[in-house]
């Protein structure tokens, strides 16, 4: 006769079996233990398993006392798996008694980029004497630089606000695509703005023949086609690789060399991104070439010419827009004209928030500041609203 019996001990417990009027400790798991008239009892060892583990959901009579279920995550399952998560933007969340000075300087400055941009289409709009291609592609780049802006800026103020800022995968495609199309539309925006100052600097008799309306329409089209068809590739590039966790980006928006250091490798990924370089290239060397070369024949026609009332026409006509292409093309070409594995996030998040914040906000001021022209409409404008005010 025997029986299992459990004996309590100052701090243990022994379960034991009395066999035969004696007690015998109960063996290891995974020897067996001998029975008068009975076949041996087996005890299989236990498998490791952790609190984290989900139960488990095999039935019994499939479930290997060896194999761990569910089985662990692979690489692939885990480009699977991203399609299903969040992805964290930590921003500044680094710099935290930075934030409130960042904070009041973003809004500032998205005020002032929506406040001067709108103000400078009004007047392109209104006035009939800025009916030129050179303010019909000035308001095209205003629109540009105030959707740009607005793509940006209201997730960055919500995260400069709080210390991360969840994104679901398919707001953050979203909200790159809107970047990248708005930008690469003002690439090649401004190497069309540089062709228009180009003609009337190089060809001032035939200007007028030369930038047609026609003409204008078509170029401009093309900046935001050009733009919208950069964005669409890339994106589409982007959404077909697997990002493997953890999804941080040290980023206050969804940048694209932030979200490329996420991706798995192999699986020929190597030639996916090759091939997003080679768009980079395309929509910044391109537009940059454009530019030197508009440049280079303004600079011969300026030094050609004998007097300086016209030099000094020539450089303020093409000066603001020089300096506009030099703060837009430096910072992006930083960012985008490197190889991913070599992108610094931390350095890159400020030189982004140059270009997407600063820029846009400063356009304006460089486009009108020392303009007549502008300067002229706006007073015309400003009176004809007060005396329209008086008369009432």
């Amino acid at each position: 006769m025997w029986t299992l019996e459990k004996l309590l001990l100052p701090g243990a417990a022994l379960l034991a079996v009395r066999l035969e009027g004696r007690l015998t400790p109960l063996p290891r798991r995974g020897h067996q233990l001998p029975l008068p008239g009975l076949s041996p009892l087996t005890f299989p060892p236990l498998t490791s398993s952790s609190p984290e583990d989900p139960p488990s959901k095999v039935p019994p009579a499939h479930r290997h006392p060896l194999r761990k279920w569910p089985p662990p995550l692979t690489l692939q399952n885990k480009g699977n798996l991203s399609t299903e998560e969040r992805f964290l933007l930590l921003g500044f969340s680094d710099w935290p008694s930075l934030q409130p000075v960042l904070f009041v300087l973003v809004l500032l400055c998205y005020l002032l980029t929506l406040m001067g941009n709108s103000a400078l289409v009004l007047l392109a709009v209104r006035e009939p004497r800025l009916h030129t291609p050179m303010y019909y592609f000035l308001c095209h780049l205003a629109l540009v630089d105030t959707g740009f802006t607005t793509s940006v800026v209201p997730s960055l103020l919500a995260n400069l606000r709080g210390r991360a800022l969840r994104l679901e995968r398919g707001g953050c495609l979203a909200q790159l695509c809107a970047s990248l199309a708005l930008g690469s539309a003002e690439c090649v925006l401004l190497a069309v703005m540089a062709l228009d100052r180009a003609a009337a600097v190089c060809r001032p008799l035939r200007y007028a023949g030369l930038t047609s309306p026609r003409l204008c329409h078509a170029l401009a089209g093309a900046a935001w086609l050009g733009g919208l068809t950069n964005s669409a590739a890339q994106t589409a590039l982007l959404a077909a690789r697997p990002l493997c966790a953890p999804r941080r980006v040290d980023h206050f928006i969804c940048e694209l060399p932030a979200l490329l250091q996420l991706a798995c490798d192999g699986g020929g990924q190597d030639s996916t991104e090759r091939q997003m370089f080679a768009a980079r290239v395309f929509i910044l060397l391109v537009p940059s070439a454009v530019i030197l070369a508009s440049y280079g024949g303004v600079a011969r026609a300026v030094w050609g010419m004998r007097t300086r009332g016209s030099r000094r026409k020539a450089v303020g006509t093409c000066g603001s827009h020089l300096t506009a292409v030099c703060l837009f093309y430096g910072s992006a070409i930083y960012t985008y004209l490197q190889p991913a594995h070599n992108y610094n996030q931390r350095r890159g998040k400020f030189i982004s928030l140059f270009y997407t914040v600063v820029t846009p906000a400063l356009n304006p001021l460089i486009y009108t500041l020392r303009n007549k022209e502008v300067k002229g409409a706006a007073k015309r404008l400003l009176g004809g609203v007060g005396g329209g005010q008086d008369a009432q």
